[in-house]
Order: C-alpha cells, then sequence, then structure tokens
C-alpha cells in the first residue's frame, strides 16, 4: 500500500540526538572509545548527506549535553579529546565544502583549548552557505531558557523593557538558535523515545522520529527513511487536517 506524501519537501532544519556509540561497541566486545570513534565517521556521512541538497539550510547534532558530565570521568576525558581532535581535522574540510560551523551552549566548562578551536571553528567558516552545521555542546534545554530569561531580566531591570511586554516573540530572540529556522524533523537513534533536554522550546512543533538503529551504524539510507516518514506526515501547526488541504490547492 502507498503512503501519501502531504509534504514533499526536503526540512529546512534536522536535529539528531546521536544516541548508542556506547551500545554499539559493548555489542562488539569492545571498549566504548571505539564507539564514539564509529560515531565520528558517521557524523561526516550525515554532514556531507545534508550539505548535498541545497533544501537542508541547517543539521543540529547534539554532541555533548550539560548532563553528560555525570558520566565515568574517563569517558568525559575521552570525549573532550575527541571533541578537539575532531575539530582539528575536520574545520578546513568543512570551510572547503562551504559550511558553516556554529556552537550551541555553556562553553566556559570547556579548558581553553577547545573553546579557542571552537571560536577558531566559527570565525573560519562564518560566511559559508552550503549548510549551517550546529553542535550542540554542554547544552541544555533548560539552560537555553535560563539564560535566555536572565538576559531579559536585566533588560527589564535596566528600564529597557517593560514586564508587560515579554512575549513568545522576545523569548525566542534571547534562545541560541533565533536566527535560525526551527527543527522541522527531530531524529533519536539509539531506540530510546524522549527529547532529553534538547532544545525543549524550538521543538514544539517539530516531527519527532524514533529509531532503533545505533548511531555509528546511521548511514544516508537510515536519513532518508527519517525523512520519508517527514514527508509522509500531515503538518497542521494547529489547523484541522481540512484547513491544510485546502490551502495546498490554492498554493
Amino acid at each position: 500500500m502507498s503512503v501519501k506524501r502531504f509534504n514533499l519537501a526536503m526540512p529546512r532544519h534536522i536535529a539528531i540526538i546521536m544516541d548508542g556509540n556506547g551500545r554499539w561497541a559493548q555489542q562488539r566486545l569492545l571498549p566504548r572509545a571505539v564507539g564514539h570513534h564509529a560515531g565520528v565517521k558517521a557524523v561526516r556521512k550525515i554532514v556531507e548527506y545534508c550539505a548535498a541538497d541545497s533544501t537542508c539550510e541547517v543539521l543540529s547534532l547534539f554532541a555533548f549535553s550539560s548532563e553528560n558530565w555525570r558520566r565515568p570521568k574517563a569517558e568525559v576525558t575521552l570525549l573532550m579529546s575527541l571533541f578537539l581532535t575532531t575539530l582539528q581535522d575536520e574545520i578546513d574540510k568543512l570551510h572547503k565544502n562551504n559550511i558553516r560551523l556554529r556552537f550551541i551552549g555553556d562553553r566556559t566548562a570547556f579548558d581553553l583549548a577547545l573553546q579557542q578551536k571552537m571560536s577558531e571553528g566559527e570565525q573560519k567558516t562564518k560566511n559559508n552557505k552550503a549548510l549551517t552545521l550546529v553542535i550542540a555542546a554542554n547544552y541544555g534545554g533548560r539552560w537555553d531558557m535560563t539564560q535566555a530569561c536572565k538576559i531579559i531580566s536585566q533588560r527589564v531591570a535596566s528600564g529597557e523593557l517593560s514586564p508587560c511586554s515579554i512575549n513568545e516573540s522576545i523569548i525566542n530572540e534571547h534562545l541560541c538558535l533565533a536566527d535560525l529556522p526551527e527543527p522541522d524533523l527531530f531524529i533519536r537513534t539509539g531506540g530510546e523515545q524522549r527529547v532529553s533536554n534538547f532544545m525543549l522550546w524550538q521543538l514544539a512543533y517539530t516531527e519527532l522520529y524514533f529509531t532503533p538503529i545505533l548511531w555509528p551504524d546511521f548511514n544516508e539510507a537510515a536519513l532518508q527513511e527519517a525523512i520519508t516518514s517527514f514527508q509522509s506526515r500531515q503538518r497542521r501547526f494547529g489547523h484541522t487536517g481540512d484547513q491544510i488541504a485546502a490551502l495546498a490547492t490554492t498554493t
């Protein structure tokens, strides 16, 4: 039975929680570190796939959450080292392929060398247009909203902003991704079915897709399957299905 496609467009913004590196390695009786290295290879494939499609504007990857500091110290140390090494290896490649690199999250918790490399990558690629690659590092959705509230409260205290003028638009403009389209498609690999404090504000109307595939095995075909699922859904944004169908016939 064929699936009726309501939305044939490529999602403008894809957000992914890359889950399953450790379990991928454990299933193969390998150290978790091997899984993290394999996960980096999967990132390259997905970035290249999205950059090749001119309608995909943003790819956001949850690399390290604010809760991941709770992991064993040795694993956190490994992740930080891998993060720095990967940036050193990939920044020039991203720039060559016209990809803009951007980080969201509280980077002050990282050591100075990593902070400098993050800033270097952003500065070098800031004018690139093929794709914006957003890396969420030491990021949490609650942190994002909390820091927005702090800035807004400072504006109120200074008299620049009145409390009664605060609305969704004001809050949104102080969040990390205020200048980018909200995610159309959220993907989580590894079988878990939760958003884990990722982009809590921005995911309000995002289509959610969960797959049991562990991240190192998530490839171009798996991404296309997620996109096909997205394209089969009718996005109503509070309207009825009939309203959306009527609108589609007039455009």
